[in-house]
């Protein structure tokens, strides 16, 4: 089987040590988590968490099921067959000079991203889109020299639909259940 990038994404209670817990299932099951985006979503004390891996379809799966046990999850979507929007923000700190910082400009401008900061030795520039358009940036910016990356990983949700509501029982069956053991 072959493998390819998953978006998983999980709503989970808004709580201490909840990352970790979904982390730690990941490294047990030697499964590499290429980007993990977390933030809070549309509904009160419960965060967003986007996760991108890769793998067989059978095997994220499993995991997605793993995942969806843990008592502070209260769902998780393998989103990656739907129609979805996904982002990714970068921040890229390049060496500029005086000869070099108009090209660059021109550069950020075909991609329309932002210039952030500037300083006598560097530009720093803002670019969001998908994976590959942050990719294609950076290498046209390696002949400049880029002195720094920070990327956010991929956020994604699905196309066209509204966020559906948490299953209120599922969250109070679990603390209940976690109360009794």
């Amino acid at each position: 089987m072959a493998t390819a990038k998953h978006t998983l994404v999980a709503i989970v209670q808004d709580r201490p040590g909840v990352l970790n817990r979904m982390v730690s299932l990941f490294r047990r099951r030697n499964f590499n988590i290429d980007s993990i985006a977390v933030g809070h979503s549309e509904f009160a004390h419960l965060s967003r968490v986007t996760i991108i891996v890769n793998g067989t379809t059978a095997t994220v799966e499993q995991v997605r099921k793993q995942l969806d046990k843990l008592i502070d999850v209260v769902k998780v979507s393998d989103i990656t067959g739907e129609k979805m929007t996904a982002r990714e923000l970068a921040l890229i700190k390049v060496k500029a000079t005086s000869a070099t910082r108009s090209e660059i400009l021109e550069i950020a401008d075909i991609f329309r991203a932002n210039i952030v900061d500037v300083a006598t030795d560097s530009l720093t520039i803002e670019i969001t889109g998908d994976e590959d358009k942050i990719d294609s940036m950076l290498k046209l910016l390696q002949g400049f020299g880029v002195k720094e990356i920070a990327r956010t990983g991929r956020v994604a949700m699905v196309r066209g639909t509204l966020g559906s509501p948490p299953k209120e029982e599922k969250t109070k069956t679990r603390a209940h259940a976690k109360k009794q053991a």
